[in-house]
């Protein structure tokens, strides 16, 4: 990649040279993803086409204690999720999922006036998945609890929504922030990991020719999202190197990239628990070990169900802690104990404003600031989204070299490599604190 495709990025690369690599840009208040486009790019052709009309494949060859208290001097704007409702009351209207359900309750379908919107079966874990139409007049909650109560040996509860945990901010470059090396464009090479997020542009400059399969599970009634989310955490994980110094975290390795957002009726950014649990079927029928959640919402169960079966199978599954600001109340899918749950700091190790905080946190990494090549000039985000790849990348690292797919054998480890923050020992805010582990790739 080069100046040309990014007009303005010689200039700002020379500028954060100046500026110890952080440079200022616009701000934007409040923890959303932002919302710029990739650029398209009609001449480019996709390699091969994955099982399904959605997927496509494009294939190429001074660190000292921080208190809990010190707090990013970015402004977060207000805590929340600008408008949402709360995550537990923000679903899909006149859906339930129900799962590990008795042989009888299918045929009783029709006396209960219900109605089968999709099936999802996941073969590997052996977990089939109802997601149901309700009758017009009956809400979602009574819905759940009078099928909870009927049948108790279900898990039933609804199609809840889920966030991308982005926002925007100042320019710095990932490996640099990390005080990870430079790294050639092989590094990586043989490594495999997922990630469940937005739609990703496989046609964008950093990721034409990398090893990247992408498939979407929007649903076919809605429009898909826009790519930018998904796309810049793309970038963020496989990249290619550029020029100015810039590349992803693992450029060599192989990425299974998965949408899970799309267009409701009123125009919302949405993506639910239907969506998330096709999506990982379909990372497990490809035998993908390590997977990057860059996402928040509520307490399913549905979901938690079929995580635990996906760690039991031998999958880490890690996540972003979202940015709504919460103290003590955990965002999902990060806050099972299955997932290891990452939250992102800032300059000189503080904490990003808007990450959430409570027991659940297990690590902290650069979370602030990331400068992503996407759009014209390349754009920056915060936001525990962020965070979590680094994570990820270190994990799969792991597995590839041998280790067992195991959150808690991968937790041990990373403790080894961490700065500590904050409290001493694991707190709220930072987890076990900020990972300083440093992936090591040679020239073949």
């Amino acid at each position: 990649m080069t100046s040309a495709e990014y007009p303005a990025l010689k200039s700002y690369a020379n500028v954060c040279s100046q500026v110890a690599r952080v440079c200022l840009s616009t701000v934007f208040a409040g923890a959303i993803a932002f919302s710029f486009s990739a650029p398209s790019f009609a001449d480019v052709k996709v390699r091969s086409y994955d099982r399904g009309s959605k997927t496509e494949r494009s294939v190429g060859g001074k660190n000292g204690k921080a208190k809990s208290s010190r707090r990013s001097s970015k402004s977060g704007g207000g805590k929340g999720r600008a408008g949402r409702p709360a995550p537990e009351d923000d679903f899909e209207p006149g859906e339930v999922l129900v799962t590990n359900f008795p042989k009888s309750f299918q045929g009783n379908l029709p006396g209960l006036k219900l109605q089968v919107i999709e099936r999802i079966a996941i073969k590997k874990l052996g977990v089939e998945i109802l997601r149901l139409k309700l009758p017009k007049g009956q809400t979602v909650r009574k819905a759940v609890k009078q099928l909870a109560t009927k049948y108790p040996s279900a898990t039933v509860d609804a199609n809840h929504r889920y966030d991308l945990s982005a926002a925007t901010s100042r320019m710095r470059f990932p490996r640099q922030v990390a005080g990870w090396s430079q790294v050639p464009a092989d590094c990586g090479k043989g490594v495999r990991f997922g990630m469940i997020d937005g739609a990703v542009d496989v046609r964008h400059p950093a990721l034409r020719g990398q090893n990247i399969v992408y498939r979407s599970f929007h649903d076919k009634t809605r429009n898909p999202a826009s790519d930018a989310h998904g796309t810049s955490i793309a970038t963020l994980l496989i990249g290619k190197p550029m020029r100015n110094g810039w590349s992803g975290l693992l450029p060599g390795a192989q990425l299974f990239a998965a949408s899970m957002f799309e267009i409701d009726r009123q125009d919302q950014v949405v993506g639910n628990s239907g969506g998330l649990l096709k999506a990982l079927d379909w990372l497990v029928s490809n035998n993908v070990k390590v997977v990057n959640f860059s996402i928040a919402g509520a307490d399913n169960k549905t979901v938690a169900r079929v995580l635990k079966k996906a760690r039991k199978a031998g999958m880490i599954l890690i996540a972003s802690v979202g940015n709504w600001g919460y103290r003590g109340k955990a965002a999902y899918p990060a806050g099972y104990r299955d997932v290891v749950a990452v939250t992102a700091t800032g300059p000189r190790n503080k904490i990003f404003a808007n990450a959430n905080q409570g027991r659940y946190v297990d690590f902290a990494a650069p979370g602030e600031g990331i400068w992503v090549p996407v759009g014209p000039n390349g754009r920056t985000g915060d936001g525990t989204s962020f965070a979590a790849p680094f994570v990820t990348v270190l994990a799969a690292l792991q597995v590839s070299r041998g280790q067992r797919a195991d959150p808690e054998i991968f937790r041990r480890s990373l403790r080894r490599q961490t700065l500590d923050l904050g409290k001493r020992g694991r707190d709220q805010v930072f987890g076990w604190g900020l990972v300083k582990a440093n992936p090591t790739c040679t020239e073949r």
